[in-house]
């Protein structure tokens, strides 16, 4: 297979909407039909028509429930459009659609990357704490998840988690030990120049997650600091940067290139190694190892709504997010392993997802899994301004002149 699921869903369009799917393209621009500042009502005066956008892949884990809430509250949203953008295009997007005062997106599904980048901007609507009372289910949360929540501010909601990584990953034919710590890293990348690879961190959930986590392997002053605490990990990055050929600009690639050797160890989350070798596009034998000292950075999805849309699409948005939360909706995020686990919320076993989820992870996923979640600390994200402070310099300093598109 040419690309996985979450690689289609993440391909630059030369407009955000130009890849639009699902139940038709979304509504003609416009000013947000409505009163966008008043109360807002526990449901709306009339069915809204809801554009959503997702810049993380996060619709192959919850396009299920959408779908769902839809057929059944049609008095509610009474369709649905779905559109898929890269992250580093959203802030911008949005931003020009509020300054034109044009909101035609009702909701946003993104990672910590779009919602940091929004949350700088001042693009995001608080949900919290007022409607805290609407999303009950939000008292479900796993205790990583609700971590990642206190991470979101009052802005996002989350939709979807797992422990992330860093991981590497290889194909044993080609690399029958991998390195497992940073120095033997190091030392097999200069000795293999070309072979180790990672994608542009702004546009990559392992390229952060291997970003965020370097500081807690290196033993960095401040993992948390990335402008004052990472002297260890930007020196790291540089050297080892010597020996990278260059940065795909999304994750997609790195995996093709796993699987067609141009690449012999790349850097990989939970979800990342599992669901593209459901997919096809990495040899099922491929393998996962840890760094020595490593922590997960754990990673999350959310929805957030921008600033500008309709208090009618807030309520429609508000009981869509309360359903979604629900655990019986929440085992469709075991999906094919995209995100592996995805349940947010407490007490969602496997056995309790569809057949097809339940075959997939049976077959594919790794019983380490369980043992490395367990027995590994787990650490939250940078905060929104941190993060994009992250972004900036590793664009400025270490790759952001050997990025290429896929």
């Amino acid at each position: 297979m040419g690309m996985t699921r979450r690689g289609a869903l993440m391909v630059t369009a030369s407009s955000l909407f130009a890849g639009a799917v699902g139940c038709g393209a979304p509504d003609s621009p416009g000013k947000s039909s409505g009163d966008t500042t008043g109360e807002v009502p526990e449901r709306p005066g009339k069915a809204v028509t809801l554009n959503v956008l997702d810049v993380a892949g996060n619709l192959q884990l919850t396009q299920g429930m959408i779908d769902e809430f839809v057929s059944k509250n049609s008095g509610v949203i009474s369709r649905v459009t779905y559109s898929k953008a890269p992250a580093p295009e959203l802030a911008g997007k949005i931003k020009a659609q509020q300054g034109a005062d044009r909101v035609d997106i009702g909701l946003v599904l993104t990672g910590v990357d779009g919602l940091a980048a929004g949350i700088e901007q001042g693009l995001w609507i608080d949900v919290l704490p007022k409607f805290q009372d609407r999303l009950s289910g939000m008292g479900n949360y796993l205790q990583p998840a609700a971590a990642m929540q206190q991470l979101a501010g009052n802005a996002g909601v989350t939709v979807t988690y797992y422990p992330s990584g860093p991981l590497l990953e290889y194909l044993p034919s080609r690399l029958p030990t991998p390195p497992t710590s940073a120095e033997a890293l190091l030392a097999w990348a200069k000795g293999n120049p070309k072979k180790f690879q990672y994608a542009r961190p702004a546009n990559s959930g392992p390229g952060r997650t291997f970003l965020m986590g370097l500081p807690y392997i290196l033993g960095d002053t401040n993992p948390k600091d990335p402008t004052a605490g990472w002297d260890k990990t930007w020196a790291f990055l540089k050297e080892l940067g010597q020996y990278v050929d260059y940065y795909p600009s999304g994750t997609t690639e790195t995996m093709k290139n796993l699987a067609n050797g141009t690449a012999h160890l790349i850097v990989s989350t939970t979800g990342w190694d599992i669901n593209p070798r459901v997919l096809g596009t990495v040899p099922k034998e491929a393998r996962i190892a840890t760094i020595d000292g490593f922590h997960w950075v754990t990673d999350a999805h959310y929805a957030v709504l921008p600033k500008g849309i309709s208090t009618d699409t807030q309520a429609a948005v508000l009981a869509l997010l309360a359903f979604m939360l629900t655990p019986e909706q929440q085992a469709k995020a075991y999906d094919e392993g995209y995100f592996y686990p995805g349940p947010a919320v407490k007490d969602v076993g496997l056995s309790s997802a569809p057949q097809k989820s339940q075959d997939a992870i049976r077959e594919f996923g790794r019983s380490e899994y369980d043992a490395l979640i367990a027995g590994n600390p787990t650490e939250v994200p940078l905060d929104a301004k941190s993060l994009v402070a992250a972004f900036n310099r590793w664009d400025r300093e270490i790759g952001g002149g050997k990025v290429k598109q896929g």
